[in-house]
């Protein structure tokens, strides 16, 4: 096998394997830090809804109490109020969404799906009393969702949710006396939800990962390229010139050209030692024909 084989084999096994070991560490990095930010868009929206609601309760529902007794306002609520405001996101991002999802809500409109009636009973069941992500396939494309127990922990919220008769007069005309009632201190009784697409920041993290990989292939092309132009100028073609002279002097041919060269690498010294041999042989040729 010729030399500059023997090089290229090796060469190519060794790309291939540092290909392949950029390639892994490269593409989990990047879908790491694709799903990093679908997540962080997740909470950022979460974070929206959470001030809405507390600008709700703190601002709005205090300028609507008068107006209440005669009259069920759901601005005043705050989960009405940041289910509204999020909406008109969803109107020009569809594929965000947030829910109030509630097991037994006052509001038709915030009752759980089925997937969601399942987050919410991971929380009643003493599931991550914090935040629970996850993933779930929908008719535009892989998801990714952030949840958040919806949990009474203040008692006034009770004035309005444990029983029928102990609910606002207007709130029970509007809404009926059929749901949003029983409800406990200190139970989960839904969760918010927000979902966002994880469509666009993974077809980012293939495209760059696609990018890194030609761009890598190239590179060790020309690597390998230049590698072996330097291996036929520098060795390859010096020791077949070399080997050429040596064959003439070894079927007698005394008169054969020099190897010149005016390197001083290991092919140059190879070179002068030959010099040396040839010119020692002929001097003792000369000596036995004598």
């Amino acid at each position: 096998m010729r030399l500059i084989l023997k090089f290229n084999l090796v060469f190519i096994v060794v790309f291939l394997a540092g290909l392949a070991a950029a390639g892994y560490v490269s593409w989990t990095l990047l879908q790491q830090n694709a799903r990093d930010e679908i997540v962080q868009n997740a909470r950022i929206v979460m974070e929206a809804a959470l001030s809405t609601r507390s600008y709700t309760s703190g601002q709005v529902r205090p300028l609507l109490l008068t107006q209440m007794k005669y009259s069920f306002l759901p601005q005043s609520v705050p989960a009405y109020s940041a289910t509204e405001i999020l909406s008109g996101l969803k109107k020009n991002f569809p594929e965000y969404s947030y829910k109030e999802a509630t097991l037994n809500p006052t509001n038709p409109r915030d009752r759980a799906a089925d997937w969601e009636a399942d987050v919410v009973n991971q929380f009643r069941g003493g599931g991550d009393g914090r935040e629970l992500v996850g993933e779930r396939d929908t008719p535009t494309g892989r998801s990714l969702y952030i949840a958040r127990p919806i949990k009474i922990g203040d008692p006034a919220c009770l004035t309005c949710h444990s029983t029928v008769d102990s609910a606002p007069k207007t709130m029970v005309d509007r809404y009926g006396p059929a749901n949003g009632f029983g409800w406990r201190l200190n139970e989960v009784v839904g969760a918010q939800i927000v979902s966002v697409p994880m469509a666009v920041p993974i077809q980012r993290a293939e495209a760059a990962f696609r990018v890194f990989i030609i761009s890598l292939a190239v590179v060790f092309v020309t690597i390998g390229l230049a590698l072996n132009l330097m291996l036929w100028t520098m060795v390859i073609h010096p020791v077949a010139r070399l080997s050429k002279i040596a064959d003439e002097v070894s079927l007698g041919n005394l008169e054969a050209p020099e190897f010149k060269t005016r390197s001083r690498d290991e092919i140059g010294i190879l070179a002068q030692s030959f010099d040396r041999m040839r010119k020692s042989l002929v001097q003792a040729m000369k000596m036995l024909e004598a």
